[in-house]
């Protein structure tokens, strides 16, 4: 079914101009066009269509306007929007139900709060009332929040020109295969000794209260750097060594984005906390923090609080509780994995003829497109910004963000309802794009 053009389909571009100057920046570049519609895997500006392949901001895990999600939002709406945060609802029962059946026994508990910044203050909260502790170690290009504690744990940017930290943040080096300087004798990336080495400066940074390590299974905002096989195991035993409990933020990574329903599935390993957010309410402010039996009893007999105005809110509640039903009825995890080696295999092709891009990377429908100067390897963001812009106005939005700390790397994530037939349209654009730029 179509929807309708919608109410702003003759909202004239030049406001674009008149109104943005009241608007207080935050980091990113506007994009110089007003989007007026957005539907299924496009948005629209005015008559221009444009494939959207950043999925929002990472969030519309089933495209815009899913008619089964307007349906859930707008009978919500109506009925059971929002509630006192004492006060349980059916919807909020029910994801909990079915999200706690989807993960392994040790995430047995969940709770619901609006964004990942929010999740991830609540989880590394719960470490350091759990443990005792109060020292965090994220990862070097770490993205967790923007709020206090989650932002004390992010170092891909944000931390220059705000002043001091939350006390007890510590730095564990990214496992970055195609820029680190460990390496074997054979030039194979050695991550494990990588690991180790950065444990050892942790070791001997900390005062002693060490509480959680906190990590993407793909470090997203770090340019889709997807963690080595074995190295959520190694790292949980890091962990257990110095009695720290492991947090996986799958803000971007589950639900099916990554190629499996969450990015630590395949590790051989259960975090003892686990953040959802940006898939679960396909665009709508949903996250969850889910974690063991034993640390929600602990945490709450040490009287763990987080009590918020939209904790276990039913109408976003009801929402994540419809998208997990789609995923799973419509094998949409396995339509990432597919869709996903599909576009890095196209994207390897173009890899051969241009030797600007340095790296293709990703797993499932994540994707990170390296740009590089080619005589020295230095990334090249300023080719990666004419390209993302030359994509854009030929109706491809392929850049999840602009801002200098990303350098180089194209971060490209299209919706799981993806089609091969869309795959291509895109890897067409971004072929034409480097054509025209780079001849």
């Amino acid at each position: 079914m179509t929807k309708s053009s919608g109410p702003y389909e003759q909202y004239p571009q030049e406001n674009l101009q008149q109104k943005s100057k009241y608007l207080l920046e935050y980091g990113a570049r506007f994009t110089p066009m007003v989007i007026t519609r957005a539907e299924g895997s496009y948005v629209y500006s005015g008559e221009k269509k444009i494939l959207d392949f950043t999925s929002g901001q990472m969030s519309t895990l089933l495209g815009h306007g899913h008619p089964e999600v307007c349906e859930t939002i707008s009978e919500h709406a109506y009925h059971l929007d929002h509630l006192f945060s004492a006060m349980l609802s059916p919807p909020v029962l029910e994801l909990a139900e079915k999200l706690t059946n989807l993960l392994p026994k040790g995430l047995d508990k969940a709770m619901f709060l609006s964004t990942g910044s929010e999740a991830n203050e609540a989880a590394i909260k719960l470490a350091k009332v759990y443990t005792g502790k109060f020292e965090v170690v994220g990862l070097s290009l770490s993205w967790h929040g923007m709020t206090g504690v989650s932002g004390g744990t992010t170092y891909q940017d944000g931390r220059k020109n705000h002043g001091p930290s939350m006390p007890g943040n510590l730095i564990l080096p990214a496992p970055n295969a195609y820029r680190s300087i460990f390496r074997k004798k054979d030039g194979s990336y050695d991550w494990e000794t990588e690991m180790d080495y950065g444990f050892s400066l942790i070791d001997a940074a900390s005062v002693g209260s060490l509480a959680a390590v906190i990590v993407e299974p793909v470090m997203s905002s770090g340019g889709m750097i997807v963690l080595p096989d074995g190295y959520l195991k190694s790292l949980y035993a890091h962990c257990k060594k110095r009695g720290m409990l492991l947090i996986v933020d799958e803000a971007q990574t589950a639900i099916g984005r990554c190629g499996s329903m969450f990015g630590f599935e395949a590790s051989g390993i259960v975090p003892d906390i686990l953040t959802l957010s940006k898939t679960l309410g396909n665009g709508l402010p949903l996250s969850a923090v889910v974690t063991s039996d034993e640390i929600a009893q602990k945490s709450a007999d040490e009287r763990f609080l987080f009590y918020t105005t939209h904790v276990n809110d039913p109408l976003p509640c009801a929402v994540g509780a419809k998208v997990l039903d789609i995923v799973i009825r419509d094998n949409l995890v396995q339509n990432s994995a597919e869709m996903g080696d599909l576009f890095r295999s196209e994207l390897k092709q173009l890899q051969n003829i241009y030797k600007q891009i340095g790296d293709v990377r990703g797993r499932g429908l994540m994707t990170g497109v390296e740009i590089i100067k080619p005589e020295t390897k230095e990334a090249d963001g300023e080719l990666a910004e004419r390209l993302a812009d030359r994509m854009m106005e030929l109706g491809l939005s392929a850049n999840l963000i602009s801002v200098p700390a990303f350098g180089g790397v194209l971060r490209i994530a299209p919706p799981i309802t993806v089609s091969k037939e869309e795959i291509m349209q895109g890897v067409a654009i971004f072929s034409r794009s480097l054509e025209e730029i780079l001849g």
